[in-house]
């Protein structure tokens, strides 16, 4: 995708700068899958392999809305007619665990309340960071454990981005 970007500025000594700026398009095009997906899901390992990590996942369904109340009285999670706490329900009726490849320069966030105990913070950490929290040797502290579920953006079999769903 090209895009170009035309720039005017001041009265009298007027400028104009154009710039043409080659960037990546995420929009589908052809026949197949998407070129990129969102999943949430469970992280059940993180494992360094090489120059990248090994991640085992078990993806679920995040659920909101009617969606969700619909599912968790079928379920019996919730009477018929009532809503489900919070707005949502998580679906995870398998626990079929997939591997995916995560590069030691994914973009990584998680839940932590540095500085002021009330702001709940997404806080950026590395891969090897993330390993340590998985393995329960970091010495970080989550706002809430990893088991509140994970987002991984993925293309093909690489996670491009994995962040922390706030559960309340």
């Amino acid at each position: 995708m090209v895009g170009v970007v035309a720039i005017a500025s001041g009265c009298g000594d007027t400028k104009t700068v154009t710039e043409t700026v080659t960037v990546a398009s995420t929009t589908k095009t052809g026949l197949g899958p998407p070129q990129e997906r969102v999943e949430y899901g469970h992280i059940k390992s993180l494992v360094r392999t090489g120059d990248h990590y090994t991640l085992r996942f078990d993806p679920a369904l995040l659920l909101s809305g009617v969606t969700a109340n619909k599912a968790a009285e079928e379920d019996g999670a919730v009477e018929p007619g009532e809503p489900v706490p919070n707005d949502n329900y998580v679906v995870d009726e398998g626990h079929r665990v997939f591997t995916y490849i995560v590069p030691a320069g994914a973009k990584v966030k998680v839940l932590t309340n540095k500085g002021d105990p009330a702001q709940l913070l997404a806080t950026p950490v590395t891969a090897a960071e993330l390993a340590k929290i998985v393995h329960g040797t970091s010495d970080l502290e989550l706002y809430e454990p990893l088991d509140t579920g994970v987002w991984i953006t993925v293309h093909g079999d690489t996670v491009r981005s994995l962040d922390q769903q706030y559960r309340p």
